[in-house]
């Protein structure tokens, strides 16, 4: 239930100017809200959270797609999604050793 986080600012635990201070205490007990990209090992981050390395969770990973989020799930007719699964295009590919490299990929 607790977050820490290390700056590497000029002044340790501060930041730059107190206009870069985007951290706010969140409404629910325990919780803290950025308005922006985090990025953990990367200073660049193209989505809200960016993991560069490994993540440990030590509890449940919720997703949209989990059943508990879910209403009127019923069978569907696997003849039908079979030929739609034909249609689909289908590729295998390699990744570029640039992106490998920084995110820790071995198998390419």
């Amino acid at each position: 239930k607790y977050i820490y986080f290390f700056s590497q600012a000029s002044n340790p635990g501060q930041f730059e100017n107190d206009s870069d201070v985007l951290w706010q205490r969140g409404h629910v007990p325990e919780t803290v809200v950025y308005h922006g990209r985090v990025g953990i090992n990367t200073d660049a981050p193209d989505e809200a959270l960016v993991v560069c390395g490994n993540a440990k969770v030590m509890g449940r990973v919720m997703h949209p797609s989990d059943s508990r989020a879910k209403e009127n799930i019923r069978e569907v007719d696997t003849n039908e999604q079979l030929k739609r699964i034909t249609q689909m295009r289908l590729v295998e590919y390699d990744y570029k050793p640039e992106f490998a490299s920084v995110m820790g990929i071995k198998n390419t």
